[in-house]
C-alpha cells in the first residue's frame, strides 16, 4: 500500500511495521492519504499540546478550516496521540482548562462531522492511521467488484 504524507507534515509517522511505502507530496487537507482518493480520504495527526493549541486563536481559526474541508470526505478524522484522559485530566503544556478543550472539541465534533480518535500514543496514532486507510482501500475494492464482478464486461 501507498500512503501519501503531506509535506508540511514535521514529525511523520514511518509505518516501519507495515507493508507501506511513502510519498511525499502538498495534500488538499489533512497529513496523510492515499493515490488517487488525495479529495477524498484524510488523517490529520495531532500530538496532544499541537491539539491543545489548535483550539485557541488564530490557531483555531486555521484548524477549524481544516475541520471544514474534512467534512466532506469520504473519510476524515483527526487521530490523537493521547487519551481523552489526558485532556480531561489536562495533561498538556497549556493554560487552556480542561472542560474548555473538552467542549471545544466535542464541538468541533458535531459541527463539522469529523471523528477524533483518541489513539493512546504515537505508536496507537501511526497503528490507527496505518488500519483506516487500509479499511478504507479494502471497501474501495469491495464496492468495485459489486460493480464489476468477474466474468462480465465494464
Amino acid at each position: 500500500m501507498k500512503i501519501i504524507v503531506d509535506t508540511r507534515e514535521q514529525n511523520p509517522f514511518t509505518f516501519a511495521r507495515f507493508p507501506v511505502e511513502i510519498e511525499r507530496a502538498a495534500l488538499p487537507a489533512g497529513d496523510y492519504s492515499l493515490p488517487g482518493f488525495e479529495d477524498r480520504v484524510a488523517i490529520e495527526r495531532k500530538e496532544l499540546n499541537d491539539l491543545i493549541g489548535c483550539l485557541k486563536g488564530a490557531n483555531r481559526e486555521r484548524f477549524e478550516r481544516e475541520l471544514a474541508k474534512l467534512r466532506f470526505y469520504d473519510l476524515g478524522a483527526v487521530v490523537v496521540e493521547a487519551s481523552l484522559e489526558n485532556v480531561s485530566r489536562g495533561h498538556y503544556r497549556s493554560g487552556m482548562k480542561a472542560h474548555s478543550a473538552l467542549q471545544s472539541i466535542f464541538a468541533f465534533q458535531v459541527r463539522y462531522r469529523v471523528p477524533f480518535v483518541w489513539a493512546g500514543n504515537r505508536e496507537g496514532a501511526e497503528y490507527t492511521t496505518y488500519w483506516m486507510l487500509e479499511k478504507y482501500l479494502g471497501e474501495i475494492e469491495k464496492r468495485y467488484q459489486r460493480a464489476f464482478p468477474k466474468g462480465r464486461a465494464a
